[in-house]
């Protein structure tokens, strides 16, 4: 520690002697820039003991626990302005409040943080189950669970429309998260199913994992029910050959349609420039003819 004496006199003569640090000093004691010493200083938060004829900024030891506890508050995420509050009046049941309110927006932002957690942890889980797929281009009965979806039902051709529909969807919903990546879908109406009208989508989704901020006029469903499934690497403009195979191998085998079909692609260039990788998943749910 470096520390200097200053040996000054009083007006009756008496010699006295008192510890001093430059702003330098205490940037390195106690970890803190400079800079921010400074704006401590300007705002009125943490100011120096005294300044020099030079205009030379000096704190004190006596300081010392002051600026701990400015750093100790700051860490617990409180705001400057929280801190000068607290320090001018030192009042402890304000300084309870003031832990209480924080202790609720750290729990507020541990319950955010395991959301994003376990959005994480659900594609992964997708995009590694995705690379093991084996069945290509065959397909599958499967039972899927009831899905909950943010739905816009709007006529689409190509993939322009693709883009401008999912921004619309995002801005009409208020759709407030950006961990939707691999969660888009698209729907064919079960009417151009049946009809073997195969060329267009009658809607765009985003797939809702967990509670969320936005318009719930927009909140769906995907029904629980059998769906005839295929998978194959490409994207949705490479989907029409497979509509058609599905389409044929309901009829072939005694089924029926019995909604619109889900497409949703789970690995893309933006994911792999691997075009080998790339996996899109279609699902029509279907019935057994009675």
């Amino acid at each position: 520690m470096c520390r200097k004496i200053l040996i000054s006199f009083t007006k009756m003569g008496v010699i006295f002697l008192k510890n001093r640090f430059s702003i330098g000093e205490m940037s390195r004691l106690h970890n803190v820039p400079v800079k921010t010493l400074r704006f401590y200083d300007e705002i009125d938060l943490f100011k120096p003991m005294e300044i020099g004829a030079n205009g030379y900024r000096f704190y004190a030891s006596e300081q010392f626990e002051q600026l701990d506890t400015i750093n100790y508050l700051k860490f617990l995420g409180f705001s400057l302005k929280e801190i000068k509050q607290h320090l001018k009046y030192r009042d402890v049941e304000s300084f309870l409040e003031l832990l209480r309110r924080q202790k609720g927006e750290t729990e507020r932002k541990i319950s955010e943080l395991e959301v994003i957690r376990n959005r994480f942890a659900a594609r992964i889980d997708e995009i590694e189950k995705a690379l093991q797929v084996d069945n290509i281009g065959k397909v599958v009965i499967k039972h899927i669970s009831r899905r909950q979806i943010l739905r816009l039902e709007e006529r689409i051709t190509c993939q322009i429309e693709i883009e401008l529909a999912l921004r619309k969807l995002k801005d009409t919903s208020y759709w407030m998260s950006a961990l939707f990546i691999g969660k888009v879908g698209l729907t064919v109406a079960k009417d151009d199913l049946e009809q073997k009208s195969l060329d267009k989508y009658n809607s765009i989704f985003i797939l809702i994992e967990d509670e969320g901020v936005y318009d719930r006029r927009f909140l769906k469903y995907l029904p629980e029910s059998e769906y005839a499934c295929i998978f194959f690497r490409g994207s949705h403009s490479q989907s029409l050959p497979y509509y058609r195979q599905l389409v044929e191998y309901v009829e072939a085998n005694q089924l029926l349609i019995n909604g619109d079909a889900v497409e949703r692609t789970i690995i893309d260039q933006f994911i792999t420039g691997d075009s080998c990788l790339h996996l899109t998943e279609i699902q029509i749910p279907v019935i057994k003819k009675t």
